[in-house]
């Protein structure tokens, strides 16, 4: 039998369709004060667990996954590192969802029905979770309040090879995000073959990550642009609902309508003065299973609190291993082109 090098337990769940695999042994202890410093580490000497779990053979290209750890901030239950595809999210509004019934039926949490309340913290701060218990229920929705969000720079000036110079706006809702209606790009988000809209997500990242600089008030791990979210040109105020297209990270497809993403968009929303505290915005995404986004409140500095509503549900559990003799110890991305075996 070839000896094992790294073998890994996880969970997996899914909110609106979007993965959340969940490390639950194998990844080794994190070093650093804070979580930032632990996210630091994770990414200079302890990468692999994030590749092996992450890429293919045992992940693929839209795979996204949780890194639990020890919260150093004293009031929250659990400090998580997000993974992908290209690196380590500093927010993830759909995996705070998922984890929200994981804390509970892991018993990491004690349920006080009818609702339980918890701190969780991420890598932008700590955000309040919580989630419906019912005495003689199952588990129901979780809800998230967001780290403080706000919109800007606005009507940012990109130009995209094949489409010229597109006006995008910038927002942070626990990540930075390029928020831009399909029409902008000659697209429409029904009509437009699904494609050709992650294509256009795709250069706008890039270009924006080329293009623009971006900086966050309180901490630079923060300040660089995740992600792009291409709207079907519906606003928060003026319609109840709305569907959008998150791609991030590595050009990663999210298949939910992205729960920080949600909070960005409510910032802009809120800037435009299309939408107030208490007012109700259901957004989809790819799958079409909406998440419910709604400002909590607003500071003197325009900076929102944005609740986050969604289901999380399981998908499967399980052992991965990586044989010492693997080819691919470190797993693989898909190649753009294949290479010639000969070259």
């Amino acid at each position: 039998m070839t000896p094992t090098a790294h073998h890994y337990r996880y969970t997996d769940l899914h909110a609106a369709g979007e993965p959340v695999r969940i490390v639950t042994d194998g990844a080794p202890p994190l070093v650093g004060d804070t979580l930032l410093e632990k996210r630091r580490d994770a990414m200079t000497r302890h990468d692999r667990v994030r590749r092996h779990l992450m890429l293919e053979p045992r992940g693929h290209a839209d795979m996204y996954g949780v890194w639990p750890t020890a919260a150093d901030h004293p009031d929250c239950a659990l400090a998580v590192l997000f993974m992908h595809n290209e690196g380590y999210s500093t927010m993830c509004g759909h995996a705070t969802v998922a984890l929200g019934r994981w804390v509970i039926d892991t018993g990491l949490v004690t349920p006080t029905p009818p609702v339980t309340h918890f701190n969780l913290q991420c890598p932008c701060g700590p955000v309040a979770v919580r989630v419906e218990t019912p005495a003689d229920g199952p588990i129901g929705a979780v809800s998230f309040d967001s780290v403080p969000v706000f919109a800007g720079p606005l009507a940012q000036t990109l130009t995209l090879p094949g489409h010229g110079a597109v006006s995008v706006d910038i927002a942070y809702g626990g990540a930075y995000y390029a928020v831009v209606p399909a029409r902008r790009l000659g697209l429409d988000l029904a009509d437009s073959p699904t494609e050709s809209l992650v294509q256009a997500g795709r250069g706008i990242i890039q270009a924006g990550r080329a293009q623009l600089t971006i900086r966050h008030p309180d901490a630079a791990d923060l300040g660089f642009l995740y992600g792009c979210i291409i709207t079907d040109g519906r606003l928060p105020g003026e319609s109840p609902a709305s569907r959008n297209l998150c791609i991030f990270g590595g050009g990663q497809v999210d298949r939910s309508a992205t729960g920080s993403g949600i909070a960005a968009r409510l910032a802009l929303g809120h800037r435009q003065g299309l939408i107030g505290p208490g007012e109700a915005w259901d957004v989809a995404g790819l799958s079409g299973v909406a998440f419910r986004g709604v400002i909590r409140e607003v500071d003197a500095d325009g900076h929102l609190i944005v609740t986050v509503t969604g289901t999380g549900h399981y998908s499967g559990s399980g052992r991965f291993e990586v044989e010492a003799d693997d080819p691919l110890p470190d797993g693989f991305e898909m190649p753009a082109r294949l290479a010639d075996p000969g070259g």
